[in-house]
C-alpha cells in the first residue's frame, strides 16, 4: 500500500493482472506436489500470480504444473476476493477463457475478468495491452536465483521465497526516490 501511495496511487487497486509460470523442480520437491505441464512441457510446478498495475504482486499460489490455468485461477481468487475490496477489472491470457470462469468471478468476487488475446495475424513475441503487467512481474522475480527453479519440498516454502522477492523489490522503490 506504501509503494501505491508513494507512485500518486489509491492504497487499493481497481484492477489487476493474472498470469501463470511454470517452473522446474528439483529432487527435493515432493512428488505429490509436482506435475506435468503438457502445454508447456515441463514437469514441475506452476506459480500463479495476481499483479497491480504497478506489477506489485498482490497475491501467489504454487500448485502443481498439472493444474489447469483456469483451476489456479480460481483457488487464487477464493482467496483474495473478501481483500481487494475496490478491485474490479482483472486482465488474464486465453489460458483462464472460457465461461465458467468468468461467470463464477462476476458472481462471486464482482470483478470482470478479460481475457486479452493474441490475433490470428500475430507472429513470434508482441506485447499485448495489459497483460504484460503480469508478465514483467514474472521476469523481475526471475531476477532472484532462488527462484530460478522450485528448489522447495513444499509450495508454501516458495510462495514464501516469491513474497521475499516482491518485498525486496517493494522495499528498493520505497528507498530510491
Amino acid at each position: 500500500m506504501l509503494v501505491r501511495q508513494k507512485a500518486g496511487r489509491d492504497p487499493q487497486p481497481s484492477a489487476a493482472a493474472l498470469d501463470s509460470q511454470s517452473v522446474k523442480t528439483t529432487e527435493e520437491a515432493g512428488v505429490e506436489t509436482s506435475g506435468y505441464d503438457s502445454g508447456k512441457q515441463v514437469k514441475g510446478r506452476k506459480r500463479h500470480v495476481l499483479v497491480d498495475t504497478l506489477g506489485l504482486l498482490l497475491k501467489v499460489i504454487v500448485l502443481s504444473a498439472s493444474v489447469q490455468d483456469r483451476d489456479g485461477a480460481h483457488m487464487l481468487f477464493s482467496q483474495v476476493r473478501g481483500v481487494l475490496t475496490r478491485l474490479q477489472k482483472v486482465w488474464a491470457d486465453a489460458a483462464y477463457a472460457g465461461p465458467q470462469l468468468g461467470d463464477w468471478v462476476k458472481a462471486k468476487c464482482h470483478w470482470i475478468l478479460e481475457i486479452v488475446k493474441r490475433t490470428d495475424d500475430m507472429k513470434g513475441f508482441v506485447v499485448l495491452p495489459k497483460r504484460w503487467v503480469a508478465e514483467r512481474a514474472l521476469s523481475w522475480l526471475g531476477r532472484n536465483r532462488r527462484l530460478s527453479k522450485d528448489y522447495e519440498r513444499l509450495p508454501e516454502s516458495s510462495e514464501a521465497f516469491i513474497y521475499i522477492a516482491s518485498i525486496r523489490l517493494m522495499t528498493k522503490r520505497l528507498a530510491h526516490a
